[in-house]
């Protein structure tokens, strides 16, 4: 079903993208120095064979996930496909991009509102994110640039992402996300009944979109 639905997208022209943070890495050379955590968060571009690295160093949260998606749409996305209507997200059932989070979802309403694009999401049901493109595609690269290597710093972490190649031209943008991001955000019922979100018929507790609310009214 999701590669189904992915494919329909892209023959539309349409922007599909896999969406996942990497394994949170120690920024120095022993446990015992290091001076914080990087945390990676990729969106993979499936028809440009392009992606964007946020390098976070706060919380892994859905606040920081969408974050990362919008900045991937302000330097990568939205020029490439300055005509588009919708957005397929493909991503994890858990984490900071999970079914499950509130969050998640309200985060993705506000990106659709200042976007007004229709925001079309894929979880991949527990136990199969092996499927999700970003794993065997972006991530692997990553691991095998920066492999054996000491990672010093944050600006050394951005380098080794920007810098990465693969025989298929896979093209990488990083970027340090100096924010701080607030864990555990409650949403309230309240909250989440103002959402435009429009469950499929098809596993809806996975599979949704979340309409620009101006285009409810």
């Amino acid at each position: 079903y999701i590669n189904s639905t992915a494919e329909r997208y892209l023959r539309r022209g349409q922007p599909v993208i896999s969406v996942d943070t990497k394994k949170k890495e120690l920024v120095h050379d022993f446990p015992s120095d290091a001076v914080g955590k990087a945390i990676p968060y990729g969106v993979y571009d499936m028809a440009r064979n392009e992606a964007w690295v946020n390098i976070g160093r706060d919380h892994d949260t859905p606040q920081f996930a969408v974050a990362s998606i919008r900045q991937w749409w302000k330097m990568m996305g939205n020029p490439a496909y300055p005509d588009a209507k919708d957005l397929i997200i493909t991503a994890d059932a858990g984490g900071s991009n999970g079914y499950r989070s509130r969050s998640w979802k309200i985060e993705l309403q506000k990106f659709a509102d200042k976007t007004r694009l229709r925001i079309h999401v894929s979880h991949f049901p527990p136990g199969t994110s092996q499927w999700n493109k970003i794993e065997h595609r972006l991530f692997c690269h990553i691991t095998q640039n920066w492999r054996g290597k000491p990672l010093r710093s944050f600006e050394s972490i951005v380098d080794l992402v920007g810098n990465t190649s693969t025989k298929t031209g896979l093209r990488f943008k990083a970027k340090l996300d100096k924010r701080k991001y607030k864990a555990g955000v409650e949403v309230t019922k309240a909250e989440m009944s103002q959402l435009a979100l429009h469950p499929d018929k098809f596993h809806g507790e996975w599979n949704y979109v979340l309409k620009p609310s101006n285009l409810e009214r």
